[in-house]
This record gives structure tokens, sequence and C-alpha cells, in this order.
């Protein structure tokens, strides 16, 4: 039999594009540029599953890259540190990242990235640069599901790499309907790195920030979606 996760996707290839890419990208973050982390001591604590990491949004792939170096060199007891990369060896397969279906679709590229843990979903308010208005798709939201019942999920709650933009109530529809643990994660410096797609370098010797904060707490008794918005944008600094 050939091991696969959730989604059809074979283990081993999984396991060797994310060493892949690892490697490609790893001085991006300690090297070129380096990556400052404050927080990640609380990654090792958290439970295999059903975990929501809420973050800012500065580029299309840097920031999920960046957070999936930060997440396996923690369990590999590299704390606040990415040095030596030998925890690429043996990822945690299980994390996935939410991204817009037309991003993931753009070229070959994203869809090789998109093979590493990539939720492709159709966005209802804008298709490339076009506003739109169009129902929220059931298999993106089984999808989603899928994936924090299996593992780790990665979203930013905005939807766009512009600073300030109001948070999307889909993420706190999430919440409510999954109760996962929810972490926060603040990022800067990402947008002056890369360009917006975060695969081209635009600037070296940039200092990149990642702060992983404390897990954010909910009552889903009394909290309304509204409030688990504002609770959202307030732990992201948005």
């Amino acid at each position: 039999m050939i091991n696969r996760d959730v989604f059809g996707n074979i283990l081993f290839i999984k396991r060797f594009l994310i060493w892949i890419i690892g490697n490609i990208s790893y001085k991006r973050f300690r090297g070129i540029n380096h990556l400052i982390i404050q927080g990640s001591e609380i990654i090792s604590s958290l439970p295999d599953t059903n975990v929501l990491f809420i973050s800012n949004h500065q580029t299309y792939f840097a920031d999920a890259t960046a957070m999936l170096h930060v997440f396996n060199a923690s369990l590999n007891g590299r704390y606040n540190s990415l040095k030596n990369s030998s925890y690429l060896n043996k990822p945690k397969l299980n994390i996935y990242y939410v991204a817009a279906k037309e991003t993931m679709n753009s070229g070959i590229i994203p869809k090789i990235l998109s093979y590493t843990g990539a939720i492709s979903i159709s966005r209802t308010w804008r298709n490339k640069n076009e506003n739109i208005d169009r129902p929220v798709n059931l298999d993106d939201v089984g999808n989603i599901s899928k994936a924090l019942k299996n593992g780790w999920l990665i979203t930013f709650p905005q939807g766009t790499t512009k600073p300030f933009s109001p948070i999307r109530k889909g993420t706190a529809h999430i919440i409510m309907n999954n109760k996962p643990i929810v972490v926060p994660i603040i990022i800067d410096g990402f947008r002056r790195s890369f360009d917006k797609t975060g695969l081209r370098i635009k600037k070296k010797g940039i200092q990149q920030s990642m702060r992983i904060m404390d897990p954010v707490k909910f009552d889903y008794k009394k909290d309304s979606i509204e409030t688990i918005t504002e609770k959202i944008a307030a732990s992201i600094g948005q």
C-alpha cells in the first residue's frame, strides 16, 4: 500500500518536495535574510490535530513557507531558531494551509507547492482582479474541516496581502464549526524581503520577524461570529 494523506497526496512525494523546497528556501530565512522568531516553544506542546494558525499576510508563498520551517524546527527541539536544517529530513506531514485556488493554479511552481499541503479554495469575494459575490463552495468547507481533523491548518483571515484589510468572516465560521485550538502569528519584514508572490527576493539583509502568540480563548456559547472576527483581528495585530 502507498501511504497517502487525507487528500490523496502520496506521502513520500510530499516529504521529498518539502525537503527540496525547504532546502531551497532555507537561506531566505537564515542567510540572505534573517528570521527572528519568538514564542515557538508553544509548537511542541500542541496536539497533533485540530490546531488552526491564523496570521496576517504579506506574500503569497513566503509566509507559509517560513511557518513550515519554524514549526518543523520547533518540533525537533529548535525553539526560536532555524539553526541546522536537518529538521527537514523528517517533517510533520499533516500541516496544511489555505490558499486561493486561482493562485495555486497560476503556474507550475504554485502547482508543485500545492502538493505540500495546500487547501485550495474559491474566494467568494474576488476572482483575479474583479470583485465578485458568489456562494461559499461547500466542498471547500468540507476540505478545511477534513484538514483540521487530520492535523494543523494555517490560514490568513484577511484573504489578501494588503495590510489592515478587514477580516473575512469565513475564518470565524471555521472556528465556530470546528472549535480548534487557535494560535495567532504576527509576521513582519516579508513584504520588504520578497516580491508579492514571495518567490523572488526583492532585497537582501532584511530582518524578518515571526511572533507566535498564546492561543486565543473563545466562549462558544456566548461569542457571536462578529465577536470572534474582532478577536481574530486583535490577535494578529490587524
